[in-house]
C-alpha cells in the first residue's frame, strides 16, 4: 500500500511518504537533466557546433535486433534494435543525426556530456537517465568523467543501403 491513512502506524505513513517523494525527485531529475534544459532550446543548427568524426575509445555491440519488415508492424527496411555503448574516460561518440534513426538512450553507468545542434548549451547525462534522440537531432557524446559509461541504446535502424550497421 504506497498511500497513507490515519489508521496505519506512523512508521508506515513515514515510509510510504519517503517512497512518494522519492519517486518525485527521481523523476524531476532524469527529467530535467536527460533534455536540453527549458529555455536552452534552439533551431537545429544554432546550438552546439558539430563535433568530432571519428569514434574513440567506443566499444559498439548490437546485443539484439528484429526484422520489422516480418513483424505485425510491417515496417520494410527497419530493424528495431538494442545496441550496449561502452564510452572510456574521454572516449567519443561521433557527430551524427537522429533525422531517420529515432532512439532512446539509457545511461546504466558514468556520467557523458550531449552536445547537441539543436540545444544553447551542453547536455550533462547521468546514471539513470534517458534520452530521447528524434528527429530534428543532430549530435555528438563525449565522456568527461573519469569512469567508463554504460549505455544502452534501441532504436529502428534504417537497413537498407547503410555501409556502417551500427551508425554511432
Amino acid at each position: 500500500m504506497l498511500y497513507a491513512t490515519t489508521k496505519q502506524p506512523a512508521w508506515q505513513r513515514a515510509i510510504a511518504a519517503g517512497l512518494v517523494a522519492g519517486a518525485l525527485a527521481l523523476g524531476a531529475t532524469a527529467a530535467a537533466a536527460a533534455e536540453c534544459p527549458a529555455g536552452s532550446k534552439v533551431a537545429d543548427g544554432r546550438g552546439q557546433a558539430p563535433g568530432p568524426s571519428q569514434p574513440k575509445d567506443v566499444a559498439d555491440a548490437v546485443r539484439a535486433s528484429t526484422d520489422l519488415a516480418k513483424e505485425p508492424a510491417a515496417i520494410a527496411g527497419r530493424q528495431f534494435r538494442l545496441r550496449e555503448l561502452t564510452i572510456g574516460p574521454g572516449g567519443v561518440v561521433p557527430w551524427h543525426s537522429h533525422d531517420q534513426r529515432p532512439a532512446m538512450i539509457y545511461i546504466v553507468s558514468g556520467e557523458v556530456v550531449e552536445y547537441a545542434s539543436n540545444c544553447a548549451v551542453p547536455i550533462v547525462h547521468r546514471a539513470g537517465d534517458v534520452a530521447p534522440e528524434k528527429f530534428g537531432t543532430s549530435h555528438w557524446w563525449k565522456n568527461t568523467g573519469a569512469a567508463t559509461a554504460v549505455l544502452i541504446s534501441v532504436d529502428l535502424f534504417p537497413v537498407a543501403g547503410k555501409d556502417d550497421d551500427h551508425m554511432m
